[in-house]
């Protein structure tokens, strides 16, 4: 791994970060609309994946979706628009933070319901395969939908078809408030792979060189025709499920390891211990992703709401 990609993928977690801490400081203004599911803790799955494909390549979201849309390439002051409510926003400010989506750089489109990504992803596989363009699909989803039955049914037709999807769960271990070693029957959600005879694999989803890696090499796959894959990226979610549910978690032994491990802080000493980075262009690079973000809050700010006189514009209409 070269040394420009390596200060490309601390790029990458350092926009998610902070776009993420200011998302949250708007909302705790009361500048946002509707909920907010920060992706604080989990940068290095999006970081990692999504660096690992191409632009035109496809990936399907989730509720907790920032982090994908950012490292997909997603224009940040429209994202911010978007959460705003404005105008100038991805979805003309009627979609919000669970439905970010822009289709020419092939985000088909955070998702508010729970493994809605699943049969979009089989869609959007069968539609490379058909028109023969060797694209391929990441599919994120949560450890809390992989015991719904579209995870299956997708699974399943993916693997009889040999479609180019990467399935990755980002198990951050609680579904909303419910753990999910008290609703999982098995311990690792990777080894489903073995039922729809895809590969299957498990890694610890806060190292994004691993990431990169392992998703790398399954794009390769997918592109060469061997067919879907099922990759389970173990993390930890800093914070609760959204800004409007208070949490407390009783947090075992194990929650307490991956809590004290953060990918963002990690990755950051990592390339400085390597001398791939100083300290000053570290601090360097973070104050260019913190004035993208603070441009794209005032881009917003400045940006108008949508007017009465278009409330039904895009509702269709028989």
């Amino acid at each position: 791994m070269n040394k420009t990609l390596r200060i490309s993928l601390l790029k990458s977690l350092y926009k998610i970060r902070f776009f993420e801490e200011k998302a949250k400081q708007l909302y705790q203004r009361g500048l946002l609309t509707g909920a907010l599911h920060p992706y604080i803790g989990e940068e290095a799955i999006a970081a990692g994946a999504c660096s690992a494909i191409n632009n035109d390549d496809y990936i399907l979201s989730t509720h907790r979706g920032h982090g994908h849309c950012i490292a997909k390439g997603a224009e940040i002051k429209y994202m911010m628009a978007e959460l705003m409510g404005k105008e100038s926003g991805y979805c003309k400010g009627r979609g919000g933070s669970m439905h970010i989506c822009d289709r020419s750089i092939g985000i088909l489109g955070a998702n508010g319901i729970v493994g809605g990504g699943f049969t979009i992803a089989v869609g959007a596989g069968i539609s490379s395969v058909y028109k023969k363009e060797n694209r391929v699909v990441l599919c994120f989803f949560g450890d809390g939908a992989a015991n719904l039955g579209g995870f299956h049914e997708s699974l399943n037709i993916a693997g009889l078809w040999k479609l180019p999807i990467i399935y990755i769960c980002e198990n951050n271990k609680i579904a909303a408030t419910t753990y999910c070693s008290e609703t999982t029957s098995i311990e690792n959600i990777g080894d489903r792979a073995a039922a729809y005879n895809i590969y299957g694999n498990v890694i610890d989803g806060n190292d994004i060189e691993l990431v990169y890696e392992e998703i790398k090499g399954r794009v390769m796959a997918a592109r060469n025709g061997e067919g879907a894959s099922l990759v389970e990226c173990k993390t930890y979610r800093q914070g609760p499920h959204c800004m409007v549910v208070s949490e407390s978690r009783s947090k075992n032994d194990e929650e307490k390891k991956w809590e004290n491990i953060d990918p963002v802080l990690g990755y950051e000493k990592k390339l400085i211990s390597q001398k791939i980075l100083d300290k000053n262009e570290v601090e360097k690079l973070k104050k260019e992703v913190i004035q993208i973000i603070d441009e794209a809050v005032i881009f917003a700010e400045k940006s108008s709401y949508p007017e009465v006189k278009d409330l039904y514009k895009y509702v269709y209409k028989d």
